[in-house]
Parts: structure tokens; C-alpha cells; sequence
């Protein structure tokens, strides 16, 4: 059973699949940062707000255990792309599940969504650098 369950303190979702067991590559530290640039299109809006929870509820719920999901609305500030989706998962195969995913659902299927940009990142990844290259 997949849950995808809101935070009480933030737009985080913690994704949680007890079915989808990782073991097939090594877990990142830091963990490996998907920002993913999406612009909302007109069949997105033109649904009700109770709509766009149901779908995008679901939609989340088709990720896999042990992802971070944080999304940030940029609409009011920028042209370039109406959200900001920040999903963080310990390897990179559960980063590229999740986009296959993702892809699969109505978001992008219907399209509510289209993609601008995907920026992968490495959190104070300078730090990890530093300290191997100092034998640390």
C-alpha cells in the first residue's frame, strides 16, 4: 500500500511504500535533489481545488518509500514556470522511479503539467568534495 501524507509543518510529502524495497544501488550521502520546473496549464486550473488535491494526492502516492517530496509555488514571481517540486531520495534509481512515475499519471498524461526544467543537485556537495580530497 502506498500513503503519501501531507506535513503538518511544510508542503513536504513523505512518500511511503512498504511494497518497494531498494537494493540495487548504494544510498547517496547527501541524498541526491530533483528540482523540477513545471508550469501549470490551463486544464490544471480549470479544476476545482478539491480536484487538484484528489489528482495530485494520487499522483503522489504512486512514488516510492524513502522520497522527500517539497513543492513551492513561484507564479507570483516568475513567468518562467508557475511551481517548483524539490523531490530528494537516497539513490539515484528512486529519483528516476519516481520521474517515470510521475510521467505515468495524469499530471503530465492528460497534461495538467508540462515540464521547463530538471535540476539535479547535491546538498553542500562542496563540503563532500572537500573532505575527500582532504582524506577525510
Amino acid at each position: 500500500m502506498r500513503v503519501a501524507e501531507l506535513s503538518k509543518y511544510s508542503d513536504s510529502w513523505i512518500i511511503s511504500n512498504p511494497d518497494v524495497l531498494e537494493t540495487d544501488m548504494t544510498p547517496l550521502s547527501p541524498p541526491l535533489s530533483l528540482f523540477v520546473l513545471v508550469r501549470a496549464l490551463p486544464a490544471w486550473l480549470a479544476l476545482s481545488r478539491a480536484e487538484r488535491r484528489q489528482i495530485g494526492g494520487a499522483a503522489l502516492a504512486t512514488l516510492p518509500e524513502g522520497l522527500t517530496f517539497r513543492q513551492f509555488d513561484t507564479e507570483a514571481f516568475s513567468a518562467m514556470c508557475s511551481d517548483i517540486w524539490m523531490i530528494e531520495g537516497a539513490t539515484p534509481r528512486s529519483i528516476n522511479t519516481a520521474m517515470e512515475r510521475l510521467r505515468d499519471t495524469p499530471l503530465f498524461s492528460v497534461p495538467y503539467f508540462e515540464f521547463v526544467a530538471i535540476l539535479p543537485a547535491l546538498e553542500d556537495g562542496w563540503q563532500a568534495f572537500e573532505a575527500e580530497e582532504a582524506g577525510v
